[in-house]
């Protein structure tokens, strides 16, 4: 019996294989936890992150919510594992698809259908995020480590980036800001994928276990007062975007996993310009209308369910 490293299933390595089922467990468990808790904080009143107290009674107090979050901590639990047997890129990408189950989720838990506008964006965002997937067939996924500076400089970034999407919210203001808060969680949480990838390296990068915390305990504050702005596909699925796509990014760009060339190279290209063109039609106006009567529904009949049993 050969080592398990070197055992292959249809060409792919046995510890890769096993890394993309967890990846797949974890993206399932997370965005069924989404729905969840989006319908359970879309019920509560209004959270904020200056009573950081009083707003976590609140969701410790949900029974729905606490369901919903262990959820989301059991995928995380194999989000981790499955970064530590397969490459960061290819994990994401099979996480990346997780809106697909979210939209599917968050329809049939509604009783409605997807507008046009949703359908055209969560089915852009798919093709974007399996091209990307397709893209990673010539790669040869190893990279590397990485140098400090730039790992800092990219986490920075991120960091950045999510202030600025907060404040172009504020400017905007009513469901603007929920959106805002939705894509500036997700890109908290792609800084806490991003060490996560890191901290399963060992050795220095152990450190980065800081910025773990940091970006995961931020990105999943917003992400609930998101919820009470908007809907969970169009709140969480701009998350999900940006928490799979960035890391990505930072697979190829910082840890050095190579762009492949010729059709694979277009592919990838193709694939992150749809992805922005799916998280844009997500995000707009029409899709935002239909999605907060939905949360109305949803919300009174959460209530109900509270009321009737105590």
């Amino acid at each position: 019996m050969p080592p398990a490293a070197t055992v292959t299933l249809a060409g792919v390595h046995l510890q890769v294989a096993i890394g993309l089922l967890l990846a797949a467990v974890s993206t399932t468990l997370t965005n069924v936890a989404y729905s969840r808790e989006h319908d359970a904080a879309a019920a509560l009143p209004a959270l904020s992150l200056r009573r950081p107290l009083h707003s976590l009674k609140l969701l410790l107090g949900d029974r729905s919510w606490m369901l919903g979050f262990a959820m989301e901590s059991g995928g995380f639990a194999s989000y981790a594992a499955a970064l530590a047997l397969a490459p960061l890129a290819i994990v994401q990408s099979i996480g990346a698809g997780g809106i697909g189950v979210l939209a599917y989720v968050t329809a049939r838990v509604s009783g409605r259908r997807l507008g046009r506008a949703q359908l055209i964006g969560v089915s852009l965002s798919v093709l974007g995020l399996v091209l990307l997937g397709v893209s990673l067939a010539k790669s040869s996924g190893g990279g590397g480590r990485g140098s400090t500076a730039g790992i800092l400089a990219w986490l920075g970034g991120t960091a950045l980036l999510a202030l600025v999407v907060l404040q172009v919210g504020r400017i905007r203001g009513g469901a603007g800001m929920g959106v805002a808060q939705g894509l500036a969680g997700g890109l908290l949480f792609s800084i806490g994928d991003f060490s996560t990838k890191l901290v399963t390296q060992g050795g220095a990068h152990f450190a980065f276990v800081v910025t773990l915390v940091i970006g995961y305990v931020l990105g999943t504050s917003l992400l609930q007062l998101g919820y009470q702005r908007g809907s969970a596909l169009t709140v969480a699925g701009l998350a999900t975007l940006a928490t799979n796509a960035l890391p990505i990014l930072a697979g190829t760009i910082v840890l050095g996993e190579p762009l492949p060339s010729g059709g694979l190279g277009a592919a990838r290209v193709l694939a992150y310009l749809a992805v922005v063109v799916g998280a844009i039609l997500l995000a707009s106006p029409e899709s935002a209308r239909r999605v907060e009567r939905g949360q109305e529904q949803a919300g009174a009949a959460h209530r109900v369910g509270v009321t009737t049993n105590p």
